[in-house]
């Protein structure tokens, strides 16, 4: 991924360097890490669009293992070990 589209993450829906189904897989991502997690079926049906059975399950399986890993070491608070020193990580604005 480019540094232009990891500083887009931000404002992701307005941003041009991020294409529709980029957008759309960000959407869904952003509705699966809510509490609780109700992805509407508009979106979920618009993936269905782009993406095929396997892909969605490729995507859905990936999306919950990262929101389980950081959930995880926030629980236990396990902080970065410094790997991505000096790479750029965006961070959301609050």
């Amino acid at each position: 991924m480019s540094e232009e589209k990891l500083q887009a993450l931000d404002d992701f829906e307005s941003s041009p360097a991020l294409s529709g189904l980029e957008k759309l897989v960000l959407r869904y991502a952003v509705e699966m890490t809510k509490t609780p997690v109700n992805v509407p079926q508009d979106l979920f049906e618009d993936l269905k669009k782009h993406l095929n059975e396997e892909q969605l399950v490729e995507l859905t399986s990936a999306v919950a293992w990262e929101n389980y890993r950081a959930r995880f070491d926030h629980a236990f608070g396990i902080e970065s070990e410094g790997f991505s020193e000096g790479a750029y990580c965006p961070m959301p604005a609050k």
